[in-house]
């Protein structure tokens, strides 16, 4: 029995056992889960397991398992219960189910949305992060003087860069499931999104422009056309709803797209384009560290995933989002936090810990040490945060940014902007370092090793 197999045979009588389970997926570091009854889950022998790291509640279970851990267990886990590993849909999801989990936690309209956010952009990241590191790459080769014309150069440039030339069609496409809509509809709304033959029509006296409103115009479309197919539906005849429902949902979607969505969904990109900037220029290293120091609060309850239209919308528009080396020293601090743990502590299970959990870190995985470590420990968690922060305001000051999406730590070196590379690592060792010293000044003590057990 591998490691998996044993990890599988340990949760599923924790999880109520196979029949139990209704759906199941992963990401890459959480194993997802829905039950027919959550009463059955126990959770604090969940998160007592050995191989568990973390336990997020929410209206999916998250159990943290750590980078090539979780596919692989959900990949087991799918071979034992007979469920396709990757459904993760609302209809999946047991209405009492729904009402349970509502019951166990204070869901905010706020969080909810993030929440839905990230719901439509999970499945995208595998894509996100390939791309971008290739895309990555051959910005680097460039700066090294590699010369364009390369053949292979420009390969490259094209497999990196087809997803966020047509990354509308994709955001569609999971829009519309995530809202319960046809997903083909929603693709066709980010077809219609970033259509060059656009900038062949005059609507008020002005040219259409092709992407414009790019991701956030994709959002909404396909949004829309989701609530309109539901409604539309209502009234056609069972008979007739393969033909008539598309045929109106697209045609009203499509004009209003045009002539209402796509320049609302312009503006709002604009506003917060705008407003990040503005931030950035007036509060430079103060905002920088805000954003840095509390956006491991955010990985904690998974609401992260909610900013990623705003890099992407970013990336977009001007090539590179300015934020994402920021928040990216979140992982950095904590990677500091956690090493100075490693140093002060006398348990060995708890370096044993720290030993398998940072080199992810370094790498800008992050969840492992959050729910493995700093956050169990309670202090640590605030150190690292700290040591973001400190990062995070160098970072604000030299202005860095990333061509992609996805990766964070070492890994986001390949992808920093305008060759930017040294300020970017200066920057991730100044998060390491002060995580370090602020953890190993206050933010240990051994009796906290108690909270592990």
């Amino acid at each position: 029995m591998n490691k998996e197999e044993a990890i599988v045979q340990d949760l599923l009588p924790l999880l109520g056992g196979e029949d139990n389970i209704t759906s199941l997926s992963n990401c890459m570091t959480r194993l997802r889960l829905n039950f027919k009854d959550y009463d059955k889950v126990q959770l604090e022998e969940i998160r007592n397991l050995g191989d568990v790291l973390g336990v997020v509640e929410d209206e999916t279970l998250q159990v943290v398992l750590g980078p090539g851990t979780a596919n692989k267990v959900a990949i087991a886990l799918s071979e034992k219960t007979g469920l396709t590993a990757g459904e993760d849909e609302d209809s999946h999801v047991a209405e009492d189910t729904k009402a349970q989990m509502k019951q166990r936690q204070n869901r905010t309209p706020v969080k909810n949305f993030l929440k839905r956010i990230g719901n439509i952009f999970i499945p995208l990241i595998p894509a996100l992060i390939a791309s971008g590191l290739i895309n990555g790459g051959a910005g680097l080769a460039e700066n090294l003087g590699v010369d364009e014309q390369t053949t292979w150069l420009q390969m490259a440039q094209v497999i990196g860069g087809g997803l966020f030339a047509f990354l509308s069609i994709l955001v569609g496409w999971t829009t519309a499931r995530e809202f319960g809509g046809t997903p083909a509809l929603g693709a066709v709304a980010g077809i219609l999104i970033i259509n060059p033959e656009l900038e062949a029509i005059t609507l008020f006296g002005e040219e259409l422009v092709a992407g414009q409103g790019g991701v956030f115009a994709a959002l909404l479309a396909a949004w829309v056309m989701a609530m309109v197919e539901r409604f539309v539906r209502k009234f056609i005849p069972s008979a007739l709803d393969i033909l008539l429902t598309p045929f109106i949902t697209v045609l009203i979607v499509g004009f209003a797209t045009l002539i209402v969505l796509q320049p609302i969904a312009a503006g709002f990109s604009d506003v917060v384009q705008m407003g990040i900037n503005f931030l950035l220029e007036i509060g430079g290293p103060i905002a920088g560290a805000i954003l840095a120091g509390f956006f491991l609060p955010l990985v904690m309850i998974g609401m992260h995933h909610g900013l990623t239209p705003i890099h992407l919308d970013f990336i977009e528009t001007i090539g590179h989002t300015p934020i994402l080396t920021i928040l990216g020293m979140a992982g950095g601090g904590q990677v500091g936090a956690a090493l100075a743990v490693y140093v002060k502590t006398r348990s060995q299970k708890l370096k044993d810990r720290v030993k398998g959990t940072v080199p992810a870190g370094f790498l800008g995985v992050g969840e492992p040490l959050l729910f493995g470590v700093t956050l169990p420990l309670g202090r640590p968690f605030v150190t690292a945060c700290l040591g973001a922060a400190v990062g995070g305001a160098f970072q604000a000051v030299m202005g860095t940014g990333a061509t992609g999406i996805g990766i964070s730590g070492l890994s986001m070196i390949p992808i920093i902007a305008e060759g930017q590379y040294i300020s970017y690592i200066i920057g991730l060792v100044i998060a390491y370092v002060f995580g370090f010293l602020f953890t190993y000044w206050f933010g240990f003590k051994e009796d906290m090793v108690r909270n592990l057990d």
